[in-house]
C-alpha cells in the first residue's frame, strides 16, 4: 500500500512541473540525449521512463544554469541507473517499493535543484 501511495507522490510531484517527451521537445534534449551526457550507453526504464526523464530534466536545467556541476549531474543519473536495475526492475513488492521511496527523494532532490534557478517554481 505504501508504494501505491509513493508513486500516487512521484506522480503528483511530476506532474506540478511538466516535462518535456521522452523524444524531446522544442528547447528540451531527448532523454537518450541526457542520458548521453554522462554515458554513451542508455538505460531502458521501461515503464518508469517518463519519471525518470523528468527527474533527469530538472537536474538538466539545474545543470545548464549553474547549479549543479557536471560530475553531480552524472553521479545523479548513475544512482538512479543503478538502483533501477537492482530494485526497479523487481516484481517482489517490497524491493519495489524501495524503489518507489528512493526515486520520489531522487524525484524531489532534482525539483530542489531546478527551483534554485527556475523562478516559475519559486512563487505558488
Amino acid at each position: 500500500m505504501r508504494g501505491l501511495l509513493m508513486i500516487g507522490a512521484a506522480t503528483l510531484l511530476a506532474g506540478c512541473v511538466s516535462s518535456p517527451s521522452l523524444s524531446g521537445t522544442r528547447g528540451a534534449p531527448s532523454f537518450a540525449s541526457l542520458q548521453q551526457m554522462c554515458s554513451a550507453q542508455t538505460v531502458d526504464y521501461g515503464n518508469d521512463a517518463q519519471g525518470v526523464y523528468a527527474a533527469m530534466f530538472d537536474a538538466y536545467v539545474a545543470n545548464r544554469s549553474g547549479k549543479l556541476s557536471k560530475e553531480d549531474f552524472c553521479a545523479f543519473q548513475t544512482a538512479i541507473a543503478q538502483r533501477h536495475a537492482s530494485q526497479g526492475v523487481s516484481t517482489d513488492p517490497q524491493v519495489r517499493n524501495q524503489w518507489v521511496a528512493f526515486f520520489t527523494d531522487q524525484r524531489a532532490r532534482a525539483l530542489s535543484w531546478r527551483a534554485a534557478v527556475d523562478p516559475t517554481l519559486r512563487n505558488g
